[in-house]
């Protein structure tokens, strides 16, 4: 296991009824900026609680946040933050709202220049607005680490950024905000969540038994509860599973000490930039592919996964390799996503994604071998 720190400093409040919770969880007489997205929280009543749950707060909105949260909208929402003197951002829906309250949070305190340099150039974060969040999408993770990705129209670049800044200072969690997602947005979670375990845990062997049990363990019970919420989407407890699930999967306690890979989502943003694919769909598209085009660097992790996750015992050693990627591939269409390209109706113009990340220099993968030559033929594989 590898020499790691630690950081996780947000306060969870999980359950039935919490939003009431969030005036107790906001320092009193502090201005807020609110964020939310399309008007969903507004239907399905979290909006009404969390306006109740305020009262008393000098409060200004601004919705319309994208489920890619896009730099030109995030921008609009900084300037009015600063004109309204905000001291705390609250994000009020799924992990893109909190994203993009991340950036927010960025960019009214960034000194100078252009906030969009975090992205593109690694300007450090300095100082950032405070921020908490009520959740009502599990899928990210956003509530409980300091990441964030961000669009931009102009140049159609999705690009991710880091920082201890911006981790939220709580995050209010009831899973009966979940009960109305729409089956594509429950799917989508689920997804999301496997694949952050993934990238996390499909590597290459370090001496880290807890984290690897730790890792299967959420891929067990995401598998075990991913059908159950698709088939009954009211049962709270199932519900409660999967959000306390998706949270685990990345507040950064399984990649301790670990190797970590994250191709399959550097792939899949280029994807959602070119193609506007939801970005749980470009995973389940990606990650069977990567698995496959690395299955010789990813063997011994991938023979684990077999065993312990999937049960397969019996074969050569690229038998279970194979049957594994299988699995995991029916496990997403079982949840009505579909894994190739040209069931979006994708047949060309995909290799434009390998050309943007050689472009920028990048090389993926956990052991840094995956250049613009690998990525054209994982997508391939993606289209095959």
């Amino acid at each position: 296991m590898e020499n790691f720190e630690y950081l996780n400093p947000t306060r969870i409040v999980f359950g039935k009824g919490t939003i009431a919770r969030v005036a107790e969880l906001i320092p009193k007489d502090t201005p807020l900026l609110m964020t939310y997205g399309g008007g969903s929280i507004k239907r399905n009543g979290v909006y009404d609680q969390t306006i109740a749950a305020l009262e008393g707060f000098e409060v200004v909105e601004f919705g319309g946040i994208e489920p890619n949260p896009r730099y030109e909208t995030l921008m609009k929402a900084a300037e009015l933050g600063n004109e309204r003197n905000a001291r705390f951002l609250l994000s009020v829906g799924g992990g893109s709202v909190l994203d993009g309250t991340k950036f927010i949070a960025a960019a009214m305190r960034f000194p100078e220049g252009d906030p969009w340099d975090i992205l593109t150039k690694n300007a450090p974060i300095t100082d950032a607005v405070p921020l908490g969040g009520i959740l009502t999408l599990p899928a990210t993770g956003s509530e409980s680490n300091g990441n964030a990705v961000i669009s931009r129209d102009s140049t159609h670049e999705k690009l991710a950024f880091y920082s201890e800044k911006v981790y939220p200072q709580f995050a209010v969690l009831d899973p009966e905000t979940t009960f109305t997602l729409p089956p594509r947005q429950t799917a989508n979670g689920v997804i999301d969540s496997y694949i952050h375990v993934m990238e996390q845990y499909m590597t290459y062997p370090v001496n880290a038994p807890l984290q690897d049990r730790q890792a299967e363990g959420i891929l067990l019970t995401l598998i075990e509860e991913g059908p159950k919420v698709m088939a009954n989407p009211n049962d709270y407890d199932v519900r409660a599973n999967i959000m306390w699930t998706a949270t685990q999967a990345l507040n950064g306690l399984i990649s301790c000490g670990v190797p970590q890979d994250w191709s399959t989502h550097m792939i899949g943003h280029e994807l959602t930039a070119l193609f506007g694919l939801d970005h749980a769909q470009t995973l389940a598209v990606v990650h069977p592919a990567m698995l496959r085009h690395q299955r010789k660097q990813k063997g011994q992790k991938l023979l684990q996964y077999a065993q312990r996750v999937w049960g397969i015992t019996e074969g050569s050693d690229d038998e279970r390799i194979d049957a594994a990627i299988e699995k995991t591939e029916a496990f997403f269409r079982s949840l009505d996503v579909k894994t190739r390209l040209n069931e979006y109706g994708i047949t060309d113009g995909y290799q434009e994604a390998a050309k943007r990340i050689g472009a920028r220099g990048k090389i993926l993968g956990e052991r840094g071998d995956i250049g613009p030559a690998e990525i054209e033929a994982i997508l391939g594989l993606c289209a095959a």
